[in-house]
C-alpha cells in the first residue's frame, strides 16, 4: 500500500520539525525514506508553496517528493491524484488531518491516517535510527577521516 502524505501538515507533529525551519522539507523526506525503506512500502509527500523553479516530482529511494506550484494546495494535488488514480485508490493510505482530503480520500476507497496517528508510527518504528544492516563506523574510524579530510567545524573543507 503506498502512502499519499501532505507533508506540510505532517511536519509539526514530529518532534525536531518545523515548518518555519528552511530544511524541514528534506528532513520529513529522509525520516519517510528510512521508514519506507524497513517497511518495504512506497510513499509520495506533497509539499505545496514551491519555490519558483523549483515544482514537480523527485524520487528519493522509495519516497517520491511532489512540489506543488504556487496557485495550487497540497490537498488539491493529493485529491487529483487519487482520483487520477481510480481503482488504484484503494490500494492507498492517505496521511493527512485535512477533513476535505479525508472525505475525498474515503470516498475514493483509500484508507486514511491523520498526521498525528502517521507520525506516532514513524516514532515507534524507528524511523529516526539507521538501518541495523547499515555498517557503522567506531570513533576511530571517524577520527581517521577527520584527520584525513579535515572536520568542516573547525575550518576544515567541507565533505
Amino acid at each position: 500500500m503506498p502512502y499519499i502524505i501532505d507533508g506540510h501538515n505532517l511536519v509539526p507533529h514530529l518532534p525536531g520539525l518545523d515548518l518555519s525551519h528552511p530544511d524541514d522539507e528534506a528532513e520529513l523526506i529522509r525520516t519517510v525514506r528510512d521508514f519506507c525503506a524497513r517497511k518495504m512500502v512506497q510513499a509520495e509527500i506533497y509539499f505545496d508553496r514551491a519555490r519558483i523553479g523549483a515544482a514537480g516530482r523527485r524520487k528519493f529511494g522509495r519516497v517520491t517528493a511532489v512540489f506543488v506550484p504556487t496557485g495550487k494546495t497540497a490537498d488539491e494535488a493529493i485529491i487529483q491524484r487519487l482520483k487520477a488514480r481510480r481503482r488504484a485508490a484503494r490500494s492507498d493510505i492517505v496521511v493527512s488531518s485535512d477533513r476535505r482530503v479525508q472525505t475525498e480520500a474515503r470516498a475514493l476507497g483509500a484508507a486514511v491516517l491523520d498526521s498525528a496517528g502517521f507520525a506516532a508510527q514513524l516514532e515507534s518504528s524507528g524511523a529516526e535510527a539507521p538501518p541495523e544492516n547499515e555498517p557503522q563506523m567506531s570513533e576511530k574510524e571517524v577520527a581517521e577521516w577527520l584527520s584525513l579530510f579535515g572536520d568542516a567545524g573547525e575550518g576544515g573543507a567541507e565533505p
